[in-house]
């Protein structure tokens, strides 16, 4: 093999994942389960009664399904087993929502697979300095793993279409807050989308942004999705808050929670789990993997 692609497949093997399993694509993730309850954090960080975003979808879903960046088939298909029900993921498909996003632990894996194509395929100008703009692009999690679409990889989609509208400004937003968001599976900010959270999670900012939400809210809501698309971590996280640092989760600055010294995968290892461990506070799970 060459080194190209001994690279490329290095970077897909090793790249994020925690969500999406039952979905049966490549790429995707185990569903997420609730919190540990001996965490005693669960009902906080991923309530079982959900979480209601200030964002709504609008027509982004169904303009990335006329663009052909969703299949219908393909992407009820993949879904047919998961925790979100048919209307759900029909109504999800084939209808401009207004309404708040409204997250669960049951519909988590849904919203990393609607929003992922969205921050994938959505046209910004930033994305020119994005690291998957270039050759390898089609190598990432993000790209190869994206198989419901019309396109055989994803990376055919990458920053293709003006499917969410932004001003300069709000582009700006979303870069500044894209750039000091990560995620527990890698060292990666959410602006280096190289897998199926980080897209989804820079489709939401985008949406957040063109929605008149300013950088706290993006913060908050980047916190929020990310509480239930890694709820074991962000479980962990929010047990060091409260036992080093005397903090209570609804008190945490999101731009701290969500920083790298705590949500990237190094971060949250050096500051959270040997923290934690070294008092016994740990409680084990296990940790994400790309799965593709």
């Amino acid at each position: 093999m060459a080194d190209a692609q001994i690279k490329t497949a290095a970077i897909i093997a090793t790249c994020v994942a925690v969500v999406l399993a039952g979905s049966g694509i490549a790429g995707a993730e185990p569903a997420p389960e609730s919190a540990s309850p001996a965490s005693g954090t669960a009902a906080e960080v991923a309530p079982a009664r959900g979480y209601t975003s200030r964002i709504s979808l609008a027509d982004s879903i169904v303009k990335l399904v006329q663009a052909g960046v969703i299949h219908p088939g393909k992407f009820a298909a993949a879904h047919a087993r998961g925790g979100a029900g048919s209307r759900e993921v029909d109504e999800l498909l084939r209808h401009r929502s207004f309404a708040p996003i409204s997250i669960t632990r049951e519909n988590a894996a849904l919203y990393v697979n609607a929003l992922w194509p969205l921050g994938l395929a959505n046209r910004m100008a930033i994305n020119d300095a994005s690291p998957l703009n270039g050759s390898a692009r089609f190598g990432y999690a993000s790209t190869g793993g994206w198989t419901l679409g019309m396109e055989a990889n994803g990376g055919a989609y990458f920053n293709r279409f003006p499917i969410v509208t932004l001003s300069a400004r709000q582009e700006a937003l979303v870069s500044e807050v894209a750039h000091h968001s990560y995620r527990p599976c890698c060292n990666n900010s959410t602006f280096f989308q190289d897998c199926n959270h980080g897209s989804a999670l820079l489709g939401l900012l985008a949406l957040g942004a063109s929605q008149g939400l300013g950088e706290d809210d993006l913060y908050r809501e980047a916190l929020a999705f990310n509480s239930f698309w890694f709820p074991h971590e962000y479980a962990q996280i929010a047990t060091y808050f409260r036992e080093l640092r005397g903090i209570g989760w609804r008190d945490v600055d999101p731009r701290l929670a969500m920083s790298a010294s705590i949500s990237s995968a190094g971060g949250y290892r050096t500051s959270v789990v040997e923290a934690l461990a070294a008092r016994g506070l740990l409680h084990p799970h296990e940790s994400p993997a790309c799965s593709v």
